[in-house]
C-alpha cells in the first residue's frame, strides 16, 4: 500500500514539471478540468490553501528573427523586472484577496468554515508545507520563464502546493512538486473522513501586459505596464469528500486598468549599439554569401511599483478573478 502511495505521489508531483502552453486560442473564461461533478452538492468549504505570486522577473523570447538585409539568427529578447515591492506590501495583497474570496463564498451560500478545523486533523501531519514567502522559477509558456514570490494570508498556519498549482523550471522545483503530492493527499483523506469539501487557491499576479510568446515584432519590442491574475497559471482547485477533484482555471488574463507601475527602459546605450552593429555585419555577411549572423534584439524594462496604486490594482485583479471562480464554482454545485 505504501508503495503504491509513494508511485502516485511521485506520479502527481512530475505533472508540475510539464510546461503549460498557452490557451489563447480558447475564448472560456473558465476551463474546466478534471472531475466536473467534484463540486455536486457542495454545501461546507474550508480553504486548505490560499496563495497569491508575484511575478518579478519575466524573460520572453521569439523565435530566431529575420535581421537586416537577409541575416538570420538574431532572436529577439525582453527581460522586465519589477522593483518597489515591499513584502508587506504582498502580504497585505494576499490577505485582502483572501478575505474577499471567503466573503465571495459565503454570500454565493457556501458556509465556510474555519481552517482550524483543517489543519487541526490529524491527518495534515502528513501535509508537507513550505516556508513562506516562497520564491518558485516558472516555466510560463514556451520560450519564456520567470521568478515568481509567492505569499499565503495570516490566516493559513501553512503555504500548501498541491500538484497543478505551478509550473517550475528546472530542477530547484522537484522538492515542491513532490511535497504537493503529499499535501493534496492529506487534503484528500481529510475531506474522507470530515464530509467537508476542499479549496485550493492560486493567483499568478503580472506586471507587464505581454502575449507570451509573441509579444514582440521585428520593428521593436512590445512590452507595456499593467496588472494582471494570469491565465494558465491562476485556478481554483475543489476537493470533495468523494475523492473527485476538479480544477477551474483562468483561461483569460483577468486585467485592469490604471497608474500602478511605471515602465522604463534600463537596457544600456552599449547593449542597443553593440547589437545594432552586429546585426548589421551579418546582414553584410550575408549579402556577399557568407552566411548571416544575426544577433537579434535584447532589451530590458524595468517596472517600478507605485506604492498605494499597486496595492489597489493588485487586489481589485485578484478580486475578479474570485468572482469569475466562485460564479463558476456555484453553477457547478
Amino acid at each position: 500500500m505504501r508503495l503504491l502511495r509513494s508511485a502516485a505521489l511521485c506520479a502527481a508531483a512530475l505533472t508540475l514539471t510539464v510546461p503549460m502552453l498557452a490557451l489563447a486560442k480558447d475564448a472560456t473564461p473558465i476551463k474546466v478540468q478534471g472531475s466536473k461533478e467534484a463540486a455536486k452538492g457542495t454545501s461546507q468549504i474550508v480553504v486548505g490553501a490560499f496563495n497569491v505570486g508575484f511575478v518579478f522577473e519575466s524573460i520572453d523570447q521569439t523565435a530566431t528573427t529575420g535581421g537586416l538585409m537577409g541575416a538570420f539568427g538574431g532572436t529577439t529578447k525582453a527581460k522586465s523586472s519589477l522593483v518597489g515591492v515591499t513584502p508587506e506590501m504582498m502580504q497585505a495583497i494576499t490577505d485582502r484577496a483572501y478575505a474577499d474570496f471567503t466573503a465571495q463564498l459565503a454570500a454565493k451560500g457556501f458556509t465556510v468554515l474555519e481552517p482550524s478545523v483543517l489543519f487541526g486533523h490529524e491527518t495534515m501531519a502528513k501535509a508537507k508545507g513550505q516556508k513562506a514567502p516562497l520564491d518558485i522559477n516558472l516555466a510560463l509558456e514556451k520560450g519564456s520563464k520567470g521568478k515568481a514570490t509567492y505569499y499565503k494570508p495570516g490566516a493559513l498556519p501553512m503555504l500548501v502546493m498541491i500538484p497543478g498549482d505551478f509550473v517550475g523550471s528546472g530542477m530547484s522545483s522537484m522538492g515542491i512538486a513532490m511535497a504537493a503530492g503529499q499535501s493534496a493527499y492529506a487534503m484528500s483523506t481529510y475531506a474522507k473522513a470530515a464530509g467537508v469539501s476542499v479549496v485550493d487557491v492560486v493567483y499568478l499576479i503580472d506586471f507587464s501586459n505581454q502575449k507570451r510568446p509573441g509579444a514582440f515584432s521585428f520593428g521593436g519590442l512590445q512590452v507595456n505596464s499593467g496588472l494582471s491574475v494570469t491565465s494558465g497559471f491562476s485556478r481554483l482547485s475543489v476537493i470533495s469528500p468523494s475523492g473527485k477533484q476538479g480544477s477551474l482555471t483562468i483561461n483569460q488574463p483577468v486585467a485592469v486598468e490604471g497608474e500602478f507601475v511605471e515602465k522604463s527602459d534600463a537596457s544600456s546605450g552599449f547593449d542597443k549599439t553593440s547589437q545594432a552593429v552586429g546585426n548589421v555585419a551579418g546582414g553584410v555577411a550575408a549579402a556577399f554569401g557568407l552566411g548571416g549572423i544575426g544577433l537579434g534584439k535584447t532589451r530590458k524594462f524595468e517596472f517600478t511599483a507605485k506604492p498605494g496604486n499597486y496595492e489597489t490594482g493588485a487586489t481589485k485583479a485578484a478580486s475578479l478573478a474570485s468572482e469569475r471562480l466562485i460564479a463558476q464554482l456555484a453553477a457547478m454545485r
